[in-house]
């Protein structure tokens, strides 16, 4: 039996961050993870490989569109999927092999196996049992399930499967219009596919900024993709090479039929915590599934800890990363911190969309007084010479102190451009002192600065 300051169940963003800082602190750790490769579904199967896929279709996309307006003259490359995959699969191997890499700098043992917590301080993996002080759950999330469909991972695919197609789909039925949707449903209208987007609320990316949410929405229409908003799935069928996608329009009932060669079921993702023991641990649990922990990320029984998409919040990489982080230093008796109101959001299509903080309609709904600041990119000199004038950036501040409250940016580098507005935010700026900090010329960076003077007196550029 070993013996550690600190085990850690997942080697995902929260999981391996948690280890690596617990290592830094002096503690000794180690993590457990019963896949052959360390990150977890980031770096596996989820953000990093997703990536991969946006960026090369993107440069498909200005060699087809835009090179020959800039005289780069020559034929449009053909796609070779082969190739492409084999791309995403480099991008994966060197990320995971980095993550080795620091286990072995920071000296943390990887338990390889599926742990599961027979009791507090102790952690099982496969025949053995090993002892820790204290203990992280960072096992991750799943892609939820949806009755009626039937996910074989080949015709009717989740995430996962939509990165490892053996064709691209002349048909694409994405169902869900959240971030993972249209993400993997643009990379595939880039590449050729008939993409159809099945919706069941009005809007796309529930909990976005509605000026924002229409404007991408049009955007991606005129990039070749379609939408069905307001319509409940009932259910697929599947043979080896084709499906149906069955639904009904909730406005009149009426039944709908799509037939497609791929169907992505992406309506989001539940918390991982099958096989863990939790139950017979007495771990309180949320009514969502979710592990419920204190402000120290203790869960209900002394000594375990969790974090990350298995509890409640944001299910984003960096949100577990910064949660791991503040674990470890609880864990170590220094002070951890998250500040839950400055976590931003990217969706990596191409325009971008970041968020941060607040919406309108939050602000509405909390009574709070407040201005806008908005400024398009057709305004952006720097936008303009690269085609990415589409956009703009809005910035919501307090009326009567200025202070930033959140913002929302569609646009070139919009995932780059957000944190300069979460800096000002941890440090209580104001919009005027976001308005009077100098930005290089041209950049993407001044639509921010124009935003936050539009806060004021107004922009110059509009």
């Amino acid at each position: 039996m070993s013996s550690y300051d600190v085990i850690v169940i997942g080697a995902g963003p929260g999981g391996y961050v948690a280890a690596i800082r617990c290592a830094q602190l002096g503690l000794k750790t180690a993590v457990v993870e019963g896949r052959e490769t360390l990150g977890g579904t980031c770096l596996n199967v989820g953000c990093i490989p997703s990536k991969a896929l946006l960026h090369a279709s993107h440069m498909l996309h200005e060699a087809e569109h835009n090179f020959a307006e800039m005289g780069l003259k020559g034929k449009s490359p053909s796609v070779d999927w082969k190739q492409m995959l084999t791309y995403k699969q480099n991008t994966i191997d060197t990320n995971t092999k980095g993550i080795e890499f620091l286990f072995k700098k920071n000296k943390i043992d990887w338990l390889k196996g599926w742990g599961s917590v027979p009791e507090a301080g102790k952690v099982k993996v496969g025949e053995e049992v090993h002892e820790a002080k204290s203990i992280i759950i960072a096992s991750g999330s799943e892609p939820s399930a949806l009755p009626g469909v039937e996910v074989d991972e080949k015709v009717v695919v989740t995430s996962t499967g939509a990165l490892t197609l053996n064709k691209v789909p002349k048909k694409l039925v994405v169902i869900g219009a959240g971030v993972i949707g249209l993400e993997l449903g643009s990379v595939y209208a880039r590449l050729g596919a008939e993409v159809t987007v099945v919706e069941f609320l009005d809007a796309i990316t529930p909990g976005m900024d509605p000026e924002v949410q229409k404007t991408f929405q049009r955007t991606l229409k005129k990039q070749g993709m379609k939408f069905v908003m307001g319509a409940a799935v009932q259910k697929t069928e599947a043979t080896k090479t084709k499906a149906k996608v069955h639904y009904k329009l909730r406005k009149d009932d009426s039944e709908h039929v799509l037939d497609a060669d791929t169907v992505l079921v992406a309506t989001g993702r539940k918390p991982y915590v099958e096989g863990l023991g939790l139950e017979a641990l007495n771990v309180e649990m949320t009514k969502r599934g979710q592990i419920a922990v204190s402000g120290t990320w203790q869960t209900s029984v002394p000594g375990v800890y969790a974090i990350g998409d298995v509890i409640e919040g944001p299910m984003l990489a960096h949100k577990a990363e910064d949660e791991g982080m503040a674990v470890a230093e609880v864990i170590a008796g220094k002070h951890g911190h998250v500040n839950y109101g400055v976590i931003p959001g990217v969706i990596y299509t191409a325009p971008e969309v970041g968020s941060v903080g607040e919406t309108e309609a939050t602000l509405k709904e909390a009574g709070r007084a407040y201005k806008v600041g908005k400024f398009s990119f057709m305004g952006n000199a720097r936008a303009k010479a690269n085609f990415a004038g589409d956009g703009f950036v809005k910035i919501l501040a307090d009326k009567d102190t200025d202070r930033i409250l959140g913002a929302h940016i569609i646009g070139p580098a919009a995932g780059e451009l957000i944190h300069e507005i979460c800096v000002a935010m941890e440090f209580g700026a104001s919009a005027q002192d976001l308005a009077l900090t100098c930005h290089a010329h041209p950049t993407y960076s001044e639509a921010v600065r124009e935003a936050a003077l539009a806060c004021g007196d107004g922009p110059i550029h509009s």
